[in-house]
């Protein structure tokens, strides 16, 4: 019978001594079976845990005659320092047990060489971020870096993108919202530009990096970065968060025809020198002339006499959308203090992410970001 059917205080005490000597009937046989320490410990949970049936009859203590109050207390005080007390004898008993048959076991020869610790490895975009960077710098390209968090100005603006730009929308763009007079936000209005827009926010392209290098260098300069960047997008092959790449050129006399050759000479060198690369217009606001860049499809490589018709990733054509790239438009030279009569130069933008999935055949983006073991330790 549970504690709480006993309602009438010398029915209760009846049922209270009962109790006490079940359990000290029921605990040592309990206790020897238990197989090892977690089984043991369960066992002891069971009688003297927080509800364990020891502890459920000792909370109604109060509710017993006031003359037999004491006397069943007492029972119950001893029982539970004899459980305690046979519980550590058992622990020890288990331990010393298994320290036996560790010593009566197979010989171990100490003689023999310890498991080697794993080395740690680069994750693949970092890999391939790396690798990026090696061949520009081959080429001349100086590397920078900029922040991840960044402002309006900078993003946007000088840029050249104009005020209604859907790429500016809260859709498109991660704001950060920094409350005016904020000290640790730089001083008062850095949430929000004289318009009402927000000023800060999480950079969505490395062309952030672009605008800040010619701010701070005078022409002729080469210069390449890459880093993370975020926007609104999660699909198979789109991330909130993806790594870019930035590259731009800038002196006298500079054309779409080093462009072109700077950009061809970079395929090649990471998928092979027999890629055949191709220039498409396209439009984008920092950049005139704009144009995509296509590069002959590595999966079903149709460009090495291969039937790709049937090709899931270029959908038959031999062809994958790889980079954007572009002559530096005039307003981007006026908004850092260029003259734009006297320099030219190209810029161009590549998803380290894209370069990746197309290197090793990932399917999902998603994979690059979700840490999984299994995946990371094949590259």
């Amino acid at each position: 019978m549970d504690a709480k059917d006993a309602e009438d205080p010398d029915a209760l005490a009846e049922f209270f001594e009962r109790a006490l000597d079940r359990i000290a009937g029921g605990y040592p046989r309990a206790f020897a079976e238990a197989a090892d320490e977690h089984a043991l410990r369960a066992e002891n949970a069971r009688f003297a845990g927080p509800s364990g049936e020891l502890t459920r009859w000792m909370k109604r203590m109060p509710e017993l005659p006031a003359e037999r109050r004491r006397e069943l207390g007492k029972r119950a005080n001893e029982l539970k320092q004899r459980l305690q007390q046979a519980l550590s004898e058992r622990i020890e008993g288990l331990q010393r047990a298994a320290r036996e048959a560790e010593l009566s076991g197979p010989h171990l020869d100490v003689s023999l060489p310890g498991r080697g610790q794993p080395i740690g490895r680069l994750h693949p975009l970092s890999q391939t971020r790396n690798e990026l960077l090696r061949v520009f710098s081959a080429m001349g390209f100086d590397v920078a870096d900029g922040p991840e968090v960044e402002l309006h100005e900078y993003n946007f603006d000088r840029l050249g993108f104009p005020p209604d730009h859907p790429a500016t929308d809260m859709q498109d763009t991660f704001f950060v919202d920094v409350a005016a007079g904020d000290a640790n936000a730089g001083g008062a209005g850095v949430g929000a530009g004289d318009d009402g827009r927000a000023s800060v926010l999480l950079r969505t392209h490395t062309s952030t990096v672009q605008i800040r290098e010619m701010l701070r260098r005078k022409p002729p300069l080469a210069v390449v970065s890459a880093g993370a960047t975020f926007r609104r997008d999660d699909d198979a092959t789109h991330s909130p968060m993806f790594m870019q790449l930035e590259g731009f050129m800038v002196d006298e006399g500079v054309s779409f025809s080093q462009l072109k050759g700077v950009l061809t000479a970079f395929l090649r060198r990471i998928f092979g020198s027999d890629l055949p690369v191709r220039f498409r217009p396209s439009y984008f606001p920092f950049v005139e002339p704009g144009g995509e860049v296509d590069m002959g499809c590595t999966i079903c490589r149709s460009y090495q006499g291969h039937d790709g018709s049937s090709c899931r990733v270029c959908k038959g054509s031999g062809w994958i959308e790889i980079l954007g790239c572009g002559m530096v438009h005039p307003v981007v030279f006026e908004a850092v203090g260029y003259d734009p009569e006297r320099y030219t130069g190209f810029a161009f933008g590549v998803g380290v992410d894209r370069i990746t999935m197309l290197r090793h055949g990932i399917s999902h983006v998603g994979l690059l970001y979700g840490n999984d073991p299994r995946f990371l330790e094949q590259f």
